[in-house]
């Protein structure tokens, strides 16, 4: 039977009792299914065969799963036809055979395919591309692959500039898509390039998907490294040490990736030159591996490679020489030999205490590596010994760096008074610094056999500890020999004590060679707790003399448990400013020991730079750890200490623990400012700019975190708001546009304020002078030294008498007005009588006239010089006292060495004004009034100017002011208590 996948439930497949020509209706004959019911059913009755509700899909069938013929993926079932009561009973066998439908999609093994081609490969290269797979087969199966256009083509043409697909047919049926290059590829132009791969089956209706192809064009190593240089030379000092830094080879190669990577490798080089130098592969930094010796070489040449890390690589290579320099750097060597008779081994010579004065008994050869004066030695025997050097030979052609004594004996020897000498030849060579080495000879004094051993002690007490191991050392018994050789060896026994009959061996036993004496059991003090034994040292003369010494050993209780911290570090956190005598952590200790063993001493043990000497201590029997400071974080944020426990035994067993305190940080410290201090001030031009910056306000805190956090605000002094601050960098800028009532001095009250909680503040002052130029730094600082002593509520800032001078110079106008309307009623008074006199009387010839018409003018004269007289009553002391009128010369040129401006007039003088002493009245204060001045213009042949320049001789030269001669009025100058405002400018000019 046939069957397509994928149906539905009780699909008809067939009639088995038709197709096997059984009659059915009867009842007498029935159909079972006796396997393959899993997909498929059989009527009893009817022999109709149909599918289950279990859906039939051919991929997943186990048996057709490597199945391609359409034929051949089916299932197998039986079917038993039962005759009447089972009296017999036939068995077929049956096929299904599955039909395959379109039912699954190609697909791709990834959404996105990635193909790596080279560039520059040739037009028509061929590369393989991933295959889609289709779970169905046949006419199901994948029928074509398509390439379509890249993302940006026009019309959707399946089509590429640069790549064309092609489809082969394998050996096994399948299709094997492939990329065709049919463009040239130039990676610096592009680098990648996306296209669309589509896969269709032959189904109907056909199924497809599409995948991305990515192509991405790789560089490929076309470019050779090139040095900077091709040879490369410099001066090594010998002895340079390792790391020292030569010089750098550079080299640079125009691909990029792996192809443009260069790393730098030795060439032809020696293998001292690679055991001496070290290159860096990646930075091309050569440097000095080992200490270089010019006495092997003086010069160091080899050949340095920059390799690329292409396929295959590409490289250059550059020549490299080094110089080296000379250096004393080589100690003379000092040689000892025998000579003669004299025994010389291993440093020792052996010489017989009745050697003959001045009998050679060594060979010394002396000898320095390096050259000229830097290799010319002197030797000589140092210390107070019996011994001295003579030349071996007298012979001038000897050369310098290389000599030969003779070591005499100077003295007879005495065994029994030294028995070894260490003679000590120093060899000093000339170079500068020079450079000295030594060498020793151990001169050993021969003697015969005289002296018997002996110890230091008659009787020797040792105290061990019980619980030993076996073998155990117990103690060294030492006995001397003051002879020499075979006479002074001695070998050691034990021997029972003349009080103790008990042989000593079962226990104790004695190394012959050292008198080491050992313990072969565990002593038990509890059992016993002393012992007694006899050593015996004899010597190997002939013949044999010997000493002995008692040994007494006590077994004392052994301490065997230290004290135990309950953990390594103790850590504590405690705020500052706490009260001295206040508890700052606890530490737990233990011993396992029993009574005095496990009785336990703590202390304070100081740190690493004894930060904790005398600032903590400790209770004994809590382990309570006391300040007895108050913790100031600012001056020390930790403190790291060591608590020691130590037992009561003996030996004592101690134990320590780290501790350690962080002081965690108050707001305890209110905001520094350094800058500016409160006597100083700025000068500010009035046409600044706005945003101009004045000042900038500098505050420091001691503390941390947010209490250091600080933020400045203007708090008084500002009430035009000429000023603004910035209140984190405290900046202060000009925000306003000054105007003549700004000039003058302003005092800006700024508040310094950080973020604690409660927050701590400063108030610092900061004074701006506005004003063209600092004419007179006296009177500025005076301004300023006043302002200390100002109320900060009292706002200081610009002239404050500006306003009032103009209600001043109102007043003025007006009196002057009302001054000349009273002057002209007089005269048409006076013009009226003049007028009715002369029309009454007439004109009468002889006759004097009356004086009445000169009355008003002689009392207006009269009047002038008295309002004259004021006038210099008031400004007299002003002219007198600080004006100097100095001749210029004809030319015009300058008189002194300030820089000034003469006026314009050949003629004019010039004048400076002087402020007197401390005790004298501000001159310079009432100089600059704001009264109306005449012009005051005198040429140098006045003799007025003579005589005020004597004058002014008298006055105290301080605080010099120095101006042009121009006309003086109202204008010019205005002065207040805290403001100047010049209109001239001076070339002298103090600054605070």
């Amino acid at each position: 039977y046939r069957l397509a996948e994928e149906g539905p439930a009780d699909i008809r497949i067939g009639n088995v009792a038709s197709d096997l020509g059984i009659v059915t209706g009867s009842g007498e004959v029935t159909f079972s299914l006796e396997s393959g019911s899993d997909y498929l059913k059989i009527d009893n009755m009817t022999g109709e065969l149909s599918t289950t509700e279990r859906r039939i899909d051919r991929e997943k069938l186990p048996q057709c799963q490597m199945i391609f013929d359409e034929n051949e993926c089916f299932l197998d079932f039986e079917v038993s036809v039962i005759g009447p009561s089972q009296s017999w009973v036939d068995l077929f066998e049956g096929r299904v055979i599955i039909l395959d439908i379109n039912d699954n999609t190609p697909t791709f093994p990834s959404p996105v395919l990635t193909l790596t081609v080279e560039e520059n490969r040739p037009v028509g290269t061929l590369y393989l591309l991933p295959t889609a797979t289709d779970r169905d087969f046949g006419r199901n199966g994948i029928e074509r692959y398509e390439l379509l256009q890249e993302p940006g083509g026009d019309g959707g043409r399946p089509r590429s500039s640069v790549f064309e697909l092609q489809v082969a047919d394998t050996l096994d049926g399948e299709k094997q898509p492939q990329l065709i290059v049919k463009g040239a590829l130039d990676r610096e132009q592009r680098d990648s390039y996306e296209l669309s791969l589509r896969v269709r089956d032959g189904g109907d209706p056909a199924r497809s998907s599409q995948a991305i192809l990515r192509v991405l064009i790789t560089d490929v190593n076309d470019n050779s490294p090139r040095f900077e240089k091709s040879v490369y030379e410099a001066d090594l000092a010998e002895n340079s040490s390792p790391g020292t830094p030569i010089l750098q080879l550079r080299a640079t190669d125009l691909d990029v990736g792996v192809n443009g990577q260069i790393e730098y490798v030795f060439g032809a080089a020696t293998e001292s030159v690679r055991r001496l130098l070290r290159l860096d592969e990646t930075s091309g930094w050569l440097s000095v591996l080992h200490r270089i010796d010019r006495e092997e070489g003086n010069q160091l040449r080899f050949t340095v490679m920059a390799r690329d890390r292409g396929q295959p690589p590409k490289t250059d290579k550059a020549t490299v020489v080094l110089n080296i320099r000379d250096e004393n750097d080589n100690v003379p060597t000092i040689d000892i030999r025998k000579i003669g008779r004299i025994p010389l081994r291993d440093g020792v010579a052996s010489v017989a205490e009745d050697v003959l004065v001045d009998t050679p008994i060594a060979l010394v050869q002396v000898s320095d590596r390096d050259q000229g004066e830097n290799g010319v030695v002197t030797c000589t025997v140092v210390g107070d010994v019996p011994f001295q050097l003579k030349p071996a030979s007298e012979g001038e052609g000897e050369p310098q760096n290389k000599r030969k004594y003779f070591l005499h004996t100077s003295a007879p020897l005495d065994y029994e008074a030294v028995r070894d000498y260490n003679v000590v030849i120093v060899a000093v060579d000339s170079g500068s610094p020079s450079l000295s080495s030594n060498n020793s000879l151990l001169v050993r004094v021969g003697d015969t056999n005289d002296n018997p051993p002996m110890f230091s002690q008659a009787m020797l007490e040792v105290s061990f500890p019980e619980n030993n191991l076996p073998g155990e050392r117990v103690a060294t018994v030492v006995a001397t020999d003051a002879d020499s050789g075979k006479n002074a060896e001695i070998t050691y026994s034990l021997e029972a004590s003349p009080l103790s009959s008990e042989a000593p061996g079962s226990i104790f036993s004695i190394d012959p060679d050292s008198g080491d004496v050992s313990v072969q059991a565990v002593l038990d003090r509890e059992q016993r707790d002393t012992y007694e034994f006899q050593v015996t040292a004899r010597d190997k003369g002939v013949p044999s003399l010997q000493g002995s010494t008692t040994v007494v050993v006590r077994v004392s209780d052994r301490n065997d448990n230290e004290p135990r911290f309950m953990q390594d570090v103790f850590t504590f956190y405690v705020k500052e400013n706490l009260q001295p005598n206040s508890p700052v952590g606890m530490v737990t200790v233990m011993d396992f020991d029993k009574g005095r063993n496990a009785e336990l001493s703590l202390s304070i043990q100081p740190g690493d730079h004894d930060q904790a000497a005398g600032i903590f201590s400790i209770e004994n029997d809590t382990g309570t750890i006391f300040s007895t400071v108050s913790f100031d974080r600012e001056q020390q944020t930790s403190y790291t200490f060591k608590v020691k426990a130590v037992d009561g035994g003996e030996p004592p067993r101690s134990a320590t623990a780290t501790v350690s305190l962080f002081v965690m940080d108050e707001n305890d410290n209110a905001p520094t400012v350094t800058f500016p201090s409160n006597s100083s001030y700025t000068v500010l031009p009035p046409s600044s700019n706005m945003r101009t910056v004045v000042a900038t306000v500098v505050a420091t805190d001691a503390d941390t975190g947010l209490n250091a956090d600080l933020n400045y605000s203007i708090v008084g002094g500002n009430p035009f708001k000429l000023f603004e601050i910035d209140p984190s960098s405290g900046v202060v800028s000009l925000v306003g546009k000054l105007a003549p009532k700004h000039y003058g001095l302003h005092r800006l009250v700024v508040q310094v304020n950080d973020s604690g909680q409660p927050p701590q503040s400063t108030t610092a002052l900061l004074h701006v002078f506005v004003n063209e130029s600092l004419s007179n730094a006296t009177v500025v600082e005076s301004q300023v030294a006043r302002s200390l002593h100002t109320p900060l509520a009292q706002d200081i800032a610009g002239d404050p008498s500006y306003e009032l001078s103009k209600q001043r110079l109102s007043i003025v106008i007006g009196v002057v007005a009302g001054i000349m309307t009273v002057i002209l009623l007089i005269l048409v008074v006076v013009m009226a009588r003049y007028c009715r006199s002369k029309g009454k009387h007439g004109y009468e010839a002889g006759k004097k006239d009356h004086e009445d018409f000169f009355t008003p003018q002689q009392h207006d004269k009269a009047k002038k010089p008295k309002k004259d007289k004021k006038g210099k009553k008031g400004k007299q002391p002003l002219y007198s006292s600080i004006v100097t009128v100095e001749a210029s010369k004809p030319n015009g040129q300058r008189y002194d060495s300030v820089n000034e401006k003469l006026s314009d007039s050949p003629g004019m003088g010039r004048y400076r004004s002087v402020n007197g002493g401390p005790g004298s009245p501000d001159l310079a204060r009432h100089y600059k009034s704001s009264s109306p001045l005449p012009t005051v213009q005198l040429h140098p042949q006045s003799p007025t100017a003579g005589k005020k320049h004597q004058a002014v001789q008298d006055l105290p030269p301080a605080n010099t002011f120095v101006g042009a001669g121009d006309n003086i009025s109202i204008g010019s100058d205005h002065c207040s208590e805290y403001s100047c405002q010049a209109s001239s400018k001076y070339s002298k000019q103090v600054r605070a």
